[in-house]
Formats: C-alpha cells, structure tokens, sequence
C-alpha cells in the first residue's frame, strides 16, 4: 500500500534573497537535487516553500531545507554540500524511525541546527580543518575514538571510518595526547604483484598508504606532513614492519584490516604500550588475502566482544558520504550477496 501524501508548507525567516538563491543554486538543482534523493516535489515562492510526497519524505525535504538555509547564510553551497546535508539527515531519521512525531522532527531540526552552528562537541578540529561526523553512527565512532583505548570501524568505503581516525589522531597529536602517530597497512596485493612495481620498499608500499597520506596533507599541509615524517613524529609504515616493536604514548590506525590473518592482528595488537590508543578499520566485504585465508578483522570480533575498553563500530551503505553513486553501488552487491550468497 502506498504511503500517504503529505503537503507540508513554510516559511524561511528571516526573508533574504541572495540565501535564497545560494539555497537553491542555478536553476533551482539544489532543490531538484532533493526531489530525486528524496521522491518528494517541491516548490517555492519566495522565502515560502511547499514540500509534496510521503509523509515521511516530506518531513525529511522540509527538514534539509530548513538546514540548508542555516547553512547558505555562511556558506556557498554546492551539489556536494547539499548532499552531504541530505545524506545526514537521510541517516539521522533512520536511526530515529521509533519516533518520528511532529515533536521528534522539530527537536531533530533543533539539533541538526545545533550543530550547524558549532554546538556540536563532536567537532574534530585539526589546525586546516574542522570535521563534523555525519549521522548516529559516526558521532558514535567519533566518541569512542576519544574515549576508548581500542576502537574497530567496521563498514564499506565512503563511510569516513579511516579520515575520522586519521582527523581524530591528529587532534590528539595537536592536544598532546600522544608523541606520535603511526599509520600501518598490510601491503596485501589486490590480484597485483608487489615484486614488479618499480622502486625500493619505501616506494613499494606508498601506493598501499596514499588514502592516509591524503587524509594528512588535509589537515595538516603537505609541507607540515613532511616535517613531522622526517622527525619521525608521523610514521607510515607497513604491517610487516611492526613485528617485536612496542609503541609507547602513540595514536596508532591500522587501515585495512580485513586483508590481515588473526595471527598479524594478534601481532599488532600486542604492540600497543604504556599512553597508546590504536584504531582498525577495514571492510569485510573486500578481502584481498590469498587461498582464501580467514580475515583477521572478522576473527578479532568474536575473540574481544566483551573486553572492556574495546569499541566495535560498524557502518552499513546508509553512511556512506561519498558520490550518491556510489551508496547505490555498495546497495547493490549487498543485495545481490544476499539474493546469491558470498563467493
């Protein structure tokens, strides 16, 4: 049975024309933009708007809206802007469906307000960059990050679980948390062959670290990243090269974690010392690991569950922020594994 159709129409106070237009970009495609995300129609005259179509769509295209218009009074806004707005409140709706009255949907407008302005204590400020988590599950890995000695982020790409741990090692580098960050990968060849690429290690591996690197240049610039390097305060390094070490008052991120064996996660567990917090992410739907060997990343959940001081957090294609492509795409192999099962 359908949903069913809701008309829901406001104001956007106070009236100002240049927002307007920066809310609803050339053409109106901000707005076009929320009518194709969210199956809703909408039209405005002026500062008063009309949003057309399930109840629950409308509600959401009223509350994107109220916020984008927060947000063009600082900003200018852009395809990726809106999408970013659309994708949170997309999540945060999800993960409140238990209650979705009329006073639920103004304290969720309420809130994501709140945030817009800088409220937000999950803010992850670095010297370039401030990074707002997006949606329950995020704002969630964002505070056991900060609170929890050991954190797991487990999910597809796009979810922002490497650029958070890599945003919040930053931070804490910045605070004096920690001496040190070290960013580690197993250079695992995806159907590629390590041994012919050109260069020495060092120049081997790089390709296998650069999604870290970028995160680094980011936040910090790539001339401060070189810096910190060449004083070894950053040290990128691959999982092998962790072997008998221990890592005293380190930010430590293991990326990529579904393409190590439980004995390299045991390994790199273990080298966690005194004032040490470490991070795995990984996704356990691309595993590169040869013979079929079984994932370390997906082993380590059963073995810690109920350790205390350990987070498991896992994200699913509804958190994905990257190109709206591209949460189509991991929809679609989580349907198709779940019509024909896993290869």
């Amino acid at each position: 049975m359908n949903a069913a159709i809701e008309t829901r129409e406001f104001l956007l106070e106070p009236a100002n024309n240049n927002v307007l237009a920066n809310l609803c970009g050339q053409f109106d495609e901000h707005l076009r933009q929320i009518e194709q995300r969210l199956g809703v129609h909408i039209s405005n005259r002026g500062n008063h708007f009309r949003v057309v179509g399930p109840r629950h769509a409308s509600a959401m295209g009223e509350q994107v809206i109220q916020e984008l218009y927060v947000l063009a009074t600082k900003e200018t806004l852009n395809l990726q802007r809106v999408h970013i707005c659309l994708q949170e409140t997309v999540m945060n709706n999800k993960a409140s469906d238990k209650g979705d009255g009329k006073s639920d949907q103004n304290s969720r407008v309420r809130l994501s307000s709140e945030s817009l302005s800088g409220v937000d204590a999950q803010v992850i400020s670095t010297r370039r960059v401030r990074i707002q988590p997006r949606g329950s599950n995020q704002k969630n890995y964002v505070a056991n990050l900060r609170s929890k000695d050991l954190c797991f982020g487990i999910g597809p790409a796009g979810t922002g679980k490497t650029y958070l741990a890599v945003a919040s090692a930053v931070e804490s580098l910045d605070q004096e948390h920690v001496r040190r960050i070290v960013l580690v990968r197993p250079a695992v060849e995806a159907g590629e062959r390590l041994g012919f690429l050109p260069g020495d290690m060092s120049q081997k591996v790089d390709p296998y670290l650069r999604p870290m690197y970028d995160a680094l240049y980011e936040m910090l610039g790539s001339d401060q990243v070189a810096r910190l390097i060449e004083k070894n305060i950053i040290e990128i390094a691959p999982l092998a090269f962790m072997r008998g070490r221990s890592l005293n008052e380190c930010f430590i991120i293991l990326d990529e974690a579904q393409n190590t064996t439980a004995e390299q996660m045991k390994m790199f567990l273990t080298r966690m010392g005194f004032g040490s917090r470490a991070v795995v992410t990984g996704d356990i739907t691309q595993i590169d690991l040869p013979n079929h060997q079984a994932s370390g990343l997906k082993h380590i959940a059963d073995v810690l569950t109920d350790v205390e001081g350990v987070s498991f957090d896992y994200f699913s294609s509804r958190d994905v922020v990257r190109h709206p492509l591209v949460q189509k795409i991991v929809e679609a192999y989580e349907d198709h594994e779940y019509r024909t099962g896993p290869e």
